[in-house]
């Protein structure tokens, strides 16, 4: 029986930017009416709870009207002919969306709130989009999101980079990166003959990487699904 080729494909905001939805960087997105200290801090959830929640409320409601392009959908078909893990900086969920069926997330999920006071204890959001100020979990902490705060651990990065080392293959959407340590993920590819391939219009930082390295310089939605196409026919 032939063996699959295990292709991990690495993804940051840029993957779901023509998705519509806002990246860090964009001037006119959820995040220019806020600083990232007054949102995405363990000090800002502390004395401004209610600003917080508010924020990851109104970005929960803007995701539910988003769908995966074709950058989503040709990661997820690949599983159709590759053993497939995605590990993606992105909160949302388009690659479930899209049916990735394993999808590592390195900066929290989004659809997902957690105690405050147990980090194991997570619930899901099935329905609508609101995480209530008071809500409690079972253990009567108050609930946060499930979300890696700057400045917080990246509980998944370990698990991440294991992955990383068996890789046949390494696909890079999307990031810049520039943001520590998910950046330093292409640091732990044990072969260093394994092929990369990095789809995205700009300029990431590319210093950190030895290994062989392709740079298709097109949005996700455009170079990934022509990329999965040529590699199909390889290994197919």
């Amino acid at each position: 029986m032939k063996q699959l080729p295990r292709i991990v494909v690495f993804t940051g905001a840029g993957v779901s930017a023509d998705s519509g939805i806002a990246t860090f960087r964009d001037a006119d997105g959820l995040w220019a009416n806020y600083r990232i200290e007054e949102v995405c801090t363990p000090e800002a959830l502390r004395t401004n709870r209610a600003k917080v929640i508010e924020f990851y409320n109104m970005r929960r409601k803007e995701s539910l009207t988003k769908k995966p392009n074709a950058g989503h959908i040709a990661i997820a078909e690949m599983e159709q002919w590759a053993d497939v893990c995605v590990i993606t900086q992105n909160v949302d969920n388009l690659h479930e969306q899209a049916g990735s069926t394993r999808v590592v997330h390195l900066h929290g999920e989004l659809m997902k709130l957690r105690s405050e006071a147990n980090p194991e204890l997570i619930y899901d959001i099935n329905e609508g989009w609101e995480q209530r100020l008071d809500g409690r979990g079972e253990d009567g902490a108050l609930l946060r999101p499930h979300i890696v705060f700057f400045g917080e651990d990246v509980p998944m990065f370990d698990i991440a980079s294991r992955i990383v080392e068996q890789a046949d293959i390494l696909i890079i959407v999307g990031t810049s990166l520039a943001v520590y340590p998910a950046a330093a993920l292409v640091l732990y590819m044990k072969n260093k003959q394994v092929p990369i391939y990095l789809v995205d219009p700009g300029t990431p930082n590319t210093s950190g990487i030895s290994n062989p390295l392709t740079h298709i310089k097109e949005r996700g939605a455009v170079g990934v699904p022509a990329l999965v196409e040529a590699l199909r026919r390889e290994f197919e």
